[in-house]
């Protein structure tokens, strides 16, 4: 039995596929344990340690959107100070000591995020291993690199100090370790090669209690972060309002002529959906693949254009850049998608059963103890 050791930041996009890899680690018998934000500990009970509590992580996510405003070192380093993120370093790395077993940990962290890992690393002689969500994470990874280089290089070392450990002398060669992607070959293709290690995708959410969606609707969904383009749910919404077919709305706050739905158990809903409208996380744009629902994407910041471009090389998703975000352009492409027929076909020649990635990825993390 190993150790493994998964730290995850971000909204539930960005954390849940390392549950679904720590339950698939903990079915197999190892000792896993999650470190990530205080409300997702119910997707680990295998084992959890949160990094904050309920109350920063929502005041976190509210300012969320702040972190598609760095553009330059500075402004990452600010966005750094503002959240107390050098404090919380020296924290997961404690985290990740207290645990470690000598010879038999492995280390994981969300790539460019957890820096944690890779100080723990240096400072235990454990293997570690980045996980990126989606492609984009790795085509920005030299400009992530200069700005952490720029950015954030004496706020680590004083971590490090504090450890013992020298400063980082080059910031290649401490960032470059063995990293898994969460996408098929097929995705991967599709625009920008990664160079990663590919586990096909892991879907991170769950199924929960059953709800009925009468109508075949439309679900309108921003996603569960709010790193959101200003405009979004209003140009979504007036898309929807064009369109005459049931709509429901997945969001945060209640949205006013629509049916709301703080949270819908996507597994079970979206197959009784006739398109989605969202926003392009992946998370969402892999359920909808799953689910063969047909989609519509908005996509602003972060990976969402290249998620979009992706899908739509296949045929599997209509989409449009935030340029070109009008009310009439949106609703055109939700009415194409709600009369599109062919797409749960399409789609079934892309998907593999949802256990696949998962297995994938906890395969190659149990190799890293054998190839150290």
């Amino acid at each position: 039995m190993a150790v493994f050791l998964l730290v995850a930041h971000g909204s539930a996009g960005d954390v849940l596929p390392f549950a679904r890899i720590g339950a698939t680690l903990a079915a197999r018998g190892h000792d896993v344990t999650l470190v990530s934000h205080a409300p997702f500990a119910r997707h680990a009970p295998y084992g959890f340690a949160a990094i904050d509590t309920e109350e920063r992580y929502r005041a976190d996510q509210a300012r969320s959107a702040d972190l598609l405003a760095v553009r330059r070192p500075d402004d990452l380093r600010k966005y750094y100070e503002d959240r107390g993120l050098f404090d919380e370093l020296g924290r997961e790395v404690a985290l990740l000591a207290e645990r470690h077993r000598p010879g038999e940990t492995v280390l994981v962290g969300r790539h460019t995020s957890a820096l944690s890992v890779l100080v723990a690393a240096e400072l235990l002689g454990a293997p570690a291993a980045w996980v990126a969500v989606a492609p984009v994470q790795l085509m920005v990874a030299p400009v992530a690199r200069m700005h952490a280089r720029k950015g954030l290089a004496d706020g680590v070392d004083a971590v490090r100090a504090g450890l013992g450990l020298p400063a980082v002398a080059d910031w290649a060669e401490f960032l470059r370790v063995p990293t898994l992607g969460l996408w098929p070959s097929w995705f991967d293709a599709a625009g920008t090669r990664s160079g990663a290690a590919l586990t096909g995708f892991v879907a991170g959410d769950e199924d929960g209690d059953s709800v009925d969606l009468p109508g075949r609707p439309i679900l309108l969904t921003g996603g569960t972060g709010q790193m959101l383009h200003p405009r979004w749910y209003e140009v979504a919404l007036a898309a929807a309002g064009l369109v005459d077919h049931p709509v429901v709305v997945v969001a945060p706050e209640p949205v006013a002529g629509f049916p709301w739905y703080r949270s819908l158990p996507f597994p079970s809903a979206l197959p009784q959906c006739g398109a989605i409208l969202h926003h392009g996380g992946i998370g969402t744009a892999v359920r909808a693949l799953l689910s063969g629902t047909p989609q519509v994407i908005l996509a602003h910041g972060a990976d969402r254009p290249d998620v979009a471009q992706r899908l739509a090389r296949h045929d599997l998703a209509r989409w449009l850049p935030a340029e070109q975000w009008t009310a009439e352009a949106a609703a055109d492409r939700l009415w194409a998608a709600l009369t599109d027929t062919g797409y749960r076909g399409r789609a079934t020649g892309f998907v593999e059963p949802t256990a696949a990635g998962p297995e994938r990825a906890a395969d190659q993390l149990e190799r890293m103890l054998h190839t150290r």
